[in-house]
């Protein structure tokens, strides 16, 4: 192994993203042959990494990208500490995590991966990838309400980009998002005086929901494909 930077070593091995690399070698967790790594510290073939204690291993495993219709009640953290996070959820036998996330309350498609290094530049692209929304509110949804949402709406200090929005009854409608911020849609349809009883995210890109709620599958090729050409 060429020499490299250890949060891209931690990354490449599918241990955590660079992001989190750098959070745990600021907090003085990782270990270069016995000595507490710096940010920016190097690692090579012969050096033994470790995180609290734990020796990390580079095996040149199989890359793994998954598509998972996340239920009601699964927290998108991996923090062993967060009762029903979704790691503990998914149980799968690599260390995975996601991209991206959806808020406890919502259900549907979330992405997750063991290959830390594209992570950060998915997230990156985030403002030019369609994300596909079914959502149920409290009331009757009229034509005005839908007008507006295309519009845009003011949430937390700015408005959201014009999107794609369709009624399909009288409670149901459906919205394609180009941008993430925090509870988004719930926070769009608040300032408007409509409550969110359900929402679930059908789609990413070209990568569509097609499992049962609480199962996951491996992506394609071609979807695998989209992640990078971000």
């Amino acid at each position: 192994m060429e020499s490299k930077r250890i949060n891209k070593y931690l990354s490449e091995v599918g241990f955590c993203s660079r992001r989190k690399a750098d959070e745990y070698i600021s907090l003085g967790r990782v270990y270069i042959n016995g000595k507490v790594a710096e940010l920016g510290s190097k690692v090579n073939m012969d050096d033994e990494i470790k995180v609290d204690g734990e020796i990390i291993q580079n095996t040149n495993k199989k890359r793994v990208y998954i598509a998972f219709n996340k239920p009601v009640g699964i927290e998108c953290t991996g923090n062993p500490k967060v009762k029903d996070n979704i790691i503990d959820f998914i149980n799968h036998k690599e260390r995975l995590f996601t991209i991206g996330r959806i808020d406890k309350q919502s259900e549907g498609l979330i992405l997750l991966t063991n290959n830390g290094d594209i992570v950060n530049n998915v997230l990156r692209a985030e403002n030019k990838k369609e994300k596909e929304y079914i959502v149920w509110v409290n009331k009757n949804i009229t034509q005005d309400f839908i007008e507006k949402m295309r519009k845009g709406v003011r949430i937390m200090g700015k408005m959201t980009k014009r999107c794609y929005v369709k009624r399909i009854n009288d409670n149901r409608f459906k919205i394609v998002l180009t941008q993430g911020m925090n509870r988004q849609i719930r926070r769009m349809c608040e300032v408007l005086g409509y409550r969110v009883t359900k929402l679930k995210r059908i789609r990413i890109m070209n990568i569509h929901l097609d499992i049962n709620v609480g199962e996951y599958r491996n992506l394609n090729e071609e979807e695998v494909k989209q992640l990078f050409n971000q």
